[in-house]
Formats: structure tokens, C-alpha cells, sequence
């Protein structure tokens, strides 16, 4: 598969996603619903966690591209794929983008950050081979 396939296939993706966009009009599903007594610490630490998600994918990205102009391999153009639905993961989960579109996430407890947390796992282990392969 070469880089011009590529682009189609991130450029169909991203093309995709776009209709959840149309649930960020002001008055859309979930917007302004809070319940009482949630723990705001959890989704402060989703948050974080999000973003440092977002910046190991972005520096795997960078590594997996450059891997990829070396070698042409699919199974790097794959692990491209990849880490661009991993990106689009968290971007999405982040509260801090959710709540900028009015919705309001609420009583998942630990179980807002519990995802991100296995994901930062998996993430770390990727980029540690990818740095030790590399």
C-alpha cells in the first residue's frame, strides 16, 4: 500500500467521524444533565490522562512514520491506522473537548478514568518497544 492509499484511508476516517460533530449544537442529547455528588477529581484525572494519551500517540505516530519512509512495510502503514483510531479515541474521551460541547459526563465514578488508564498501559508498552526497535 503506498502513502497516496494512505491519505485516502486517514482522509475517509476523518470524514466519518465528522457526523459526530453534529451532536455538539447547544441543546443536543446529555447536554446539562449533572447528577449530584460526583467526584469532579475523576474526570480531572480523565482528562489528564487523555492528553498524555494524546501526546504518546503523537510521538508513536512520528516514530511509526518514520519507520514507515524507511521500510514501506504494511504492517507499519497498519500500526499508522492505528494509532490515528487510537488518536481519534482520545481526543474524543477527553472531557475537557466534551464539556466544551456543553455535554456533561456524570456518575462513573473511577470508571471515567479506568479506560484511559489501561490505554496510557498500552501506550507505554508500545512506545518502549518502538523506541527499542527503532
Amino acid at each position: 500500500m503506498n502513502m497516496k492509499a494512505f491519505v485516502i484511508i486517514a482522509l475517509a476516517a476523518l470524514a466519518l467521524s465528522m457526523p459526530v460533530l453534529a451532536f455538539a449544537q447547544p441543546g443536543g442529547p446529555g447536554q446539562g444533565i449533572r447528577m449530584h455528588g460526583d467526584f469532579e477529581w475523576y474526570y480531572t484525572v480523565k482528562g489528564i490522562l487523555s492528553t498524555v494519551n494524546l501526546v504518546l500517540l503523537l510521538i508513536l505516530l512520528i516514530i511509526y512514520l518514520g519507520v514507515y519512509l524507511d521500510t514501506r512495510s504494511e504492517f507499519t502503514l497498519g500500526l499508522i491506522v492505528f494509532t490515528l483510531a487510537m488518536m481519534m479515541y482520545a481526543i474524543t474521551s477527553n472531557p475537557w473537548l466534551q464539556s466544551g460541547f456543553g455535554f456533561r459526563g456524570s456518575g462513573l465514578g473511577p470508571f471515567a478514568f479506568f479506560p484511559d488508564l489501561f490505554t496510557l498501559v498500552a501506550l507505554v508498552v508500545l512506545l518502549f518497544f518502538a523506541f527499542r526497535y527503532r
